[in-house]
């Protein structure tokens, strides 16, 4: 047994089934998160035409950041819950929570039941991230951190990609609120599969003493419990003194803690401007409502290919140097759509920047999986981004108002493309003792490579 651990610690890069499995579970659990916010996007022109409901682009607007002030408050009660109680419980709550609620958002009878839906729904969304962020970090191999995150964080993408092909079949067939009954299919499939199979986190249970439970894990997925053991049961004790919460804002984290807040902040900001916005921008600007769709379809494309190739980059410079990348990759696209140009250069900018945010985000996740000891990962998580979240609340909003005013249509694209060089900035600014993780973990996967050659 000891060879055979040995081999494994010689072996970072390597994926254990269970890890595989943590992955895919947790990959769908964003997928069903990244349909039930870009869902929105994708009906707000139809909303704006409901007979009855008298909507303009400010009252949009502020539904839309109902839903992502409930994910602002989800992400950091929730992230908190989940060091407390355990990712998996708190995992699967939380996709029955916002499932449901999506589901009724079926039926509103008007904007101020859909919005106070929507804001319900929100709460279970917000909790989704943080607590898959940390069991993916937790069973993933610490030599591709950015890999895995890329992989799981690009399924909001595809679930953007997912609402915005439902959208071009089913609103002009049945409706905006077909795509809301969509929504239930989580509850049906996920669950299930989660209950009978998901794990709970390793470092959790050896947090709070039930470590038979933890070994018994271990044994059964053939994992090295000592690895975990010594990563989480010696920074386990300063937090039962000061607290999750207290420990991300101590001396040693202050200052790393804020910069992550304030980039998930500006990248979120980003990120649900565009998927709030863009098909009614680009309605404005004289597209078709299906043509509108598709730059929605295109964003979310090129996100899912960029940060699944720019996360193997990652994994071999460190997560700095790409999220400092990432950031000015798409304050530049989205910058360059002012500019009249044909529109294949548009599809192909509005993808640029589709890889800019959404990577952005994945690494953010991955980088602060990377500074935090497991024991307060999830706090950390949630909090980077519950902060985060009021970028995203923010964003609907302001870009509402400026659709609805006399301002030139380039204003939108301005009001997001600033942002993303402030985050860059933030980036720049997270102390180099922190990150330093980075680099040590890819210097050993680089020894231990050595090593196992030899």
């Amino acid at each position: 047994m000891k060879t055979v651990a040995s081999k494994r610690r010689e072996s970072p890069e390597s994926f254990s089934r269970l890890g595989i499995l943590v992955l895919v579970i947790c990959w769908a659990t964003v997928v069903a998160d990244g349909y039930d916010v870009v869902v929105f996007g994708a009906v707000v022109p139809s909303l704006l035409a409901e007979p009855g409901w008298g909507l303009t682009p400010a009252g949009v607007g502020v539904i839309g950041s109902l839903a992502l002030t409930g994910m602002f408050i989800g992400s950091l009660v929730v992230g908190n819950l989940t060091d407390r109680y355990g990712r998996r419980r708190m995992l699967i709550a939380c996709v029955i929570w916002f499932s449901v609620l999506t589901g009724l958002c079926a039926f509103a009878p008007g904007p101020e039941a859909f919005g106070v839906l929507r804001f319900l729904s929100g709460v279970g969304l917000g909790g989704v991230l943080p607590t898959a962020s940390a069991l993916v970090g937790e069973y993933s191999p610490k030599g591709k951190r950015n890999f895995v995150y890329a992989v799981m964080y690009s399924g909001f993408p595809i679930g953007g990609i997912l609402a915005a092909l439902v959208g071009l079949v089913l609103i002009p067939a049945w409706g905006w609120r077909s795509m809301f009954l969509v929504g239930l299919i989580p509850l049906l499939i996920i669950v299930p599969v989660a209950v009978r199979w998901l794990p709970e986190s390793i470092g959790f249970l050896l947090a709070r003493g039930r470590r038979d439970q933890a070994q018994a894990i271990a044994d059964s997925h053939g994992i090295s419990l000592p690895n975990v053991a010594s990563t989480t049961a010696t920074k386990a004790r300063p937090v039962k003194q000061r607290g999750s919460v207290g420990q991300i804002f101590s001396a040693r984290y202050r200052l790393t803690t804020i910069c992550f807040c304030v980039a998930s902040f500006l990248c979120l900001f980003m990120i649900y401007g565009l998927n709030t916005w863009l098909p009614q921008i680009m309605r404005q600007s004289g597209y078709s409502l299906g043509s509108a769709l598709s730059f929605l379809l295109v964003f979310n494309i090129g996100a899912v290919v960029g940060t699944i190739l720019i996360s193997t980059l990652a994994d071999r410079i460190g997560s700095r140097q790409i999220l400092l990348g990432t950031f000015i990759l798409a304050s530049v696209s989205v910058a360059l759509l002012t500019i009249s140009l044909p529109t294949v250069a548009l599809y192909v900018l509005v993808a640029c920047g589709g890889v800019g945010v959404i990577a952005t985000q994945s690494f953010i996740l991955a980088f602060v999986s990377k500074v935090y000891p497991v024991a307060i990962s999830a706090t950390a998580l949630g909090w980077s981004l519950g902060i985060g979240r009021l970028g995203s609340v923010a964003a609907p909003p302001v870009l509402g108002l400026i659709v609805g005013s006399a301002l030139a249509i380039q204003w939108n694209f301005w009001a997001i493309a600033i942002p993303g060089l402030l985050g860059a900035v933030a980036i720049a600014l997270i102390p180099r003792g922190q990150s330093a993780t980075d680099d040590i973990e890819a210097n050993l996967v680089a020894r231990q490579r050595e090593e196992s050659a030899s």
